[in-house]
């Protein structure tokens, strides 16, 4: 497994330059035959700068379809040759930590609490990730096993209706100026690779550009703190419980300590996705999903301790994670139906129409206390 090298800050971790990343290994079997067994399981690695350099729309297609039968089996992709820098990753990675490292009374002033507006602090213990849309059964479970995170939630800027909320410039030097670069950068990523989405379900490259060109994304800074691992060792209890994602896509940034882990589909049991330096983790969201008449996996996912740094005879203490998701979402008043090329006589449409905003606020109510 390929390592990251240690940044400066205890938490931080500087992201290997892309030319580092070894090219995708050739396989004799299929994703399809692959995933079939835990032993053979693998997330495919896909370079998608051949996508951006094509000069052809059958070149273009070549990658498209890769990326298409990923979320089709798997659900994820790793993805490589895209446009973010990996020291702007690096500067993320420090601006995050530098912002989680504040006193608690300072985030705490910048708490999340609107789930329209989906901007502030979340202090651990407050979310528990679910597959559940109940509220009674998610709050019985975040009562019983609360995710072990902290979190910093932001949206776009110059929102008609809400505002980010911005730590002071004295406090978190920088901090807004990185971020939104940021959220502006993974946005172009989101579109790109949406295109690529478009042409692999036979639609022009362009179809969801008008439905996606709002931005009403959310940017998520993750902290995992250091737990004892007998905190870890109680029913339904994770750093980040079991769940899929809402919108679109997710690109998530991983720090070398790792602990993702994935679903198998197939068999139902979940597999690392470990770092692998310089590669976006990308996966098909709820919504994505349900565009595609599910075609698309919206792949459950979780966070696990990684292995624990013995303190005595008994405990154990896990390490500290950081990650960095950009959860991309459709426009929030676009409407989500079983896309054309996705359904047929034979099969037809397995859900009702609805808005973004319909769907994402319902499960964001229900997820937080």
């Amino acid at each position: 497994m390929l390592v990251l090298r240690p940044f400066i800050r205890q938490v931080v971790f500087h992201a290997v330059r892309p030319h580092s990343i070894a090219a995708a290994p050739r396989y004799r079997s299929t994703l399809a035959e692959d995933v079939r067994s835990d032993s053979t399981f693998r997330i495919p690695l896909i370079d998608f700068a051949a996508y951006k350099q094509a000069t052809s729309l059958a070149e273009k297609r070549c990658i498209a379809d890769d990326i298409v039968n990923g979320f089709k089996e798997v659900g994820f992709v790793y993805l490589t040759g895209h446009v973010i820098e990996p020291e702007t990753v690096d500067r993320v990675f420090q601006k995050s930590a530098e912002f989680f490292q504040l006193p608690q009374e300072t985030k705490a002033r910048l708490a999340w609490d609107d789930p329209k507006a989906n901007r502030g602090y979340v202090q651990v213990g407050r979310e528990r990730v679910t597959t559940s849309q109940d509220a009674a059964e998610i709050a019985a479970l975040r009562a019983k096993a609360p995710d072990t995170k902290e979190t910093m939630e932001i949206g776009r800027e110059n929102h008609p209706v809400f505002n980010n909320k911005w730590p002071q410039e004295t406090d978190a030097p920088e901090f807004k100026q990185t971020m939104l670069h940021f959220f502006q950068t993974c946005h172009e990523v989101h579109t790109m690779v949406m295109k690529s989405i478009a042409l692999g379900l036979d639609l022009p490259e362009d179809f969801f550009d008008s439905k996606i060109d709002r931005q009403d994304h959310n940017l998520r800074l993750l902290s995992y703190p250091p737990i004892r691992t007998s905190l870890l060792l109680g029913d339904g209890q994770a750093r980040a419980g079991a769940h899929t994602d809402y919108g679109t896509l997710t690109l998530l940034f991983q720090d070398s300590i790792g602990g993702l882990e994935v679903q198998n589909p197939h068999t139902k049991h979940y597999q690392p996705a470990s770092p692998i330096p310089g590669t976006i983790v990308v996966n098909a969201g709820d919504l994505l999903a349900r565009w595609s008449n599910d075609v698309f996996r919206s792949t459950l996912h979780r966070v696990v301790a990684p292995p624990a740094i013995k303190i005595n005879a008994t405990e154990g203490m896990t390490p500290a994670r950081q990650s960095i998701a950009f959860f991309c979402n459709p426009n929030f008043d676009a409407i989500i139906e079983s896309l054309p090329s996705c359904t047929s006589t034979s099969n037809p449409s397995k859900y009702p129409p609805l808005t973004t905003e319909q769907y994402i606020v319902g499960r964001l109510a229900a997820t937080y206390s």
